[in-house]
């Protein structure tokens, strides 16, 4: 009975090669198995657009159960007096998207009720709080006993809605994005830019970028080609840029325009037609998204996540719910402090000068002795 050969192993790789230029190969099957995650934040006044932009965006409808009210309702008494008291809420949406193997796990964060209000003065509160909020639970888990299965909530990107009916950023505009600029990677999107002519939305977006330079509004800047990518991509880098702030028309009707089905709005004059380039922004919008969602992660990560974590170390691992809050407390402990040095001082005045007059009887009785 002959003993079985045990099997050789075979060098797959040509002599001289040790096979470490696979290592990115590695990393591509690690990262599809596991998944990807992203957060995206709307931000806008109602009626811009924005669960119509989404559900384009990444073809699912995201809101099944959102009933939009008629404009009889609007009207009403009830209705007029909650668009006075009305507060911002947020709703985050989940969905798994799976595209060639590929799963996305697209968290998309709404804010209904932002600008509807009659006094907006407070309205943004909510939404720095809950940015606020992810980072503290990120902080929390990674600094927890196990963080091999940390789900990443931080808000990645914010894209903020601007109306095409003003004459560029409103006062609300301007406060909003400077109150976040530090803590998320804002994109300026102009919405149903459908209702401008071409002159004027290259006159808009001219305005809204000398406005945001004129405020030192930072928003979320593309990163430069690096000189070894290929034309095609510096070339889609530098049309991307160019295109800032994206205006953008968002549909999901099927419509038939020469022979083929488009996704876009029917209007009596012709179709606007979502995914072409020469009708708006849509497109470009959605490929910077794709293209640079791995840079969008790594900027909240190294920037906005950092100067988060360093503020929070600053403060010794205290949380503060309330900035406002925490400076009055500040300034009522100091006051505080300060009176109970100022009774200190008098009540050791007053010892002194007990003890002066002490003093001097002592001194005279025993002058009269002598």
């Amino acid at each position: 009975m002959s003993k079985q050969q045990p099997t050789q192993f075979i060098n797959p790789e040509t002599p001289g090669y040790v096979g470490f230029a696979n290592l990115p190969n590695q990393v591509h099957r690690k990262s599809v198995k596991k998944g990807f995650e992203f957060t995206l934040m709307v931000v806008g006044e109602s009626g811009l657009g924005k669960s119509t932009l989404i559900n384009s965006l990444f073809l699912t409808d995201l809101y099944p159960e959102r009933v939009i009210p008629g404009a009889a309702a609007l009207n009403t008494r009830k209705t007029l007096w909650e668009k006075i008291e009305r507060t911002v809420q947020i709703e985050a949406s989940t969905v798994e998207i799976e595209e060639r193997g590929v799963k996305l796990r697209l968290t998309v964060v709404d804010t209904p009720g932002y600008g509807d209000a009659i006094n907006c003065r407070d309205c943004f509160k909510t939404i720095i709080s809950y940015i606020d909020e992810q980072f503290e639970r990120y902080l929390h888990d990674e600094s927890g006993l196990n963080r091999r299965h940390i789900i990443d909530n931080r808000v990645h990107c914010c894209f903020y809605f601007i109306s095409p009916f003003g004459h560029g950023l409103k006062p609300l505009d301007v406060a909003f994005m400077k109150a976040i600029h530090n803590k998320v990677n804002i994109v300026p999107v102009i919405a149903k830019a459908d209702t401008l002519t071409l002159k004027e939305r290259e006159r808009l977006k001219k305005r809204i970028l000398d406005e945001i330079e004129e405020h030192n509004i930072k928003i979320y800047h593309l990163p430069d080609a690096e000189s070894d990518e290929d034309e095609d991509f510096k070339e889609q880098t530098r049309l991307l840029k160019a295109s800032i702030p994206f205006s953008v028309v968002g549909s999901n009707q099927l419509i038939e325009a020469k022979g083929k089905k488009v996704r876009g709005r029917l209007y009596p004059w012709g179709v606007v037609e979502v995914e072409n380039p020469e009708h708006n922004d849509f497109l470009k919008l959605r490929t910077m998204l794709i293209t640079h969602m791995q840079d969008l992660q790594e900027v909240t990560q190294d920037l906005h996540y950092e100067n988060f974590r360093s503020e929070r170390l600053k403060r010794g691992g205290r949380k503060v719910e309330n900035e406002d809050m925490n400076k009055d407390q500040i300034l009522l402990e100091k006051e505080a402090e300060l009176r109970r040095m100022q009774e200190m001082i008098a009540r050791m005045q007053a010892q002194m000068q007990m003890q002066m007059q002490g003093g001097d009887g002592d001194g005279g009785a025993l002058g009269h002795h002598v």
